[in-house]
């Protein structure tokens, strides 16, 4: 906190799940005011799910489908986290991610990367797996298919900050 503002965090998701598979422990940190902004349009079903996340988390804030940060969000007391551009393999996520490495090159804006195919050197260990696979769950579940069986969707997750 600085100056009195409180800070928020914004991440971005390419998909719904994606704020949960790759920052998780963002999410649940009580000690900040996540927002989460959804970049691709999806089924209904998704989008209810999507909303469905402000049960289970303290002050979140969801923005679905935007193309952009929305201004009023447009701080440099926030912090903001996008898919890796270079460790992500899936079209979508990378171009989300190029859009963060912009942000960080001309706004000067705190961004820190984010990686949900958990394939970069930079991944950890989840400490709280079974509370970060039961969110999973009981958001999206539509999805828990993907991670039934697959471990590398709730066992782990990593985040970058670059050097420019």
């Amino acid at each position: 906190m600085e100056n009195g503002k409180k800070s928020e965090v914004i991440i971005i998701a390419p998909h719904p799940d994606d704020e949960i598979i790759g920052c998780y422990s963002i999410l649940t940190n009580k000690d900040i005011s996540p927002v989460v902004i959804y970049t691709e349009n999806v089924s209904n079903e998704r989008r209810e799910e999507a909303l469905k996340l402000k049960d289970f988390v303290p002050n979140l804030k969801v923005q679905l489908f935007q193309k952009s940060i929305p201004g009023h969000l447009l701080s440099p007391y926030n912090t903001y986290y996008f898919p890796d551009p270079i460790h992500e393999f899936h079209p979508a996520h990378r171009m989300s991610g190029s859009i963060g490495e912009n942000f960080l090159r001309e706004m000067k804006y705190n961004v820190i990367f984010y990686n949900v195919n958990m394939q970069a050197p930079y991944i950890f260990e989840v400490k709280n797996k079974d509370e970060k696979k039961k969110l999973l769950d009981d958001v999206y579940s539509s999805q828990s298919d993907l991670w039934k069986n697959d471990a590398k969707y709730y066992l782990f997750e990593g985040y970058c900050k670059w050097l420019i």
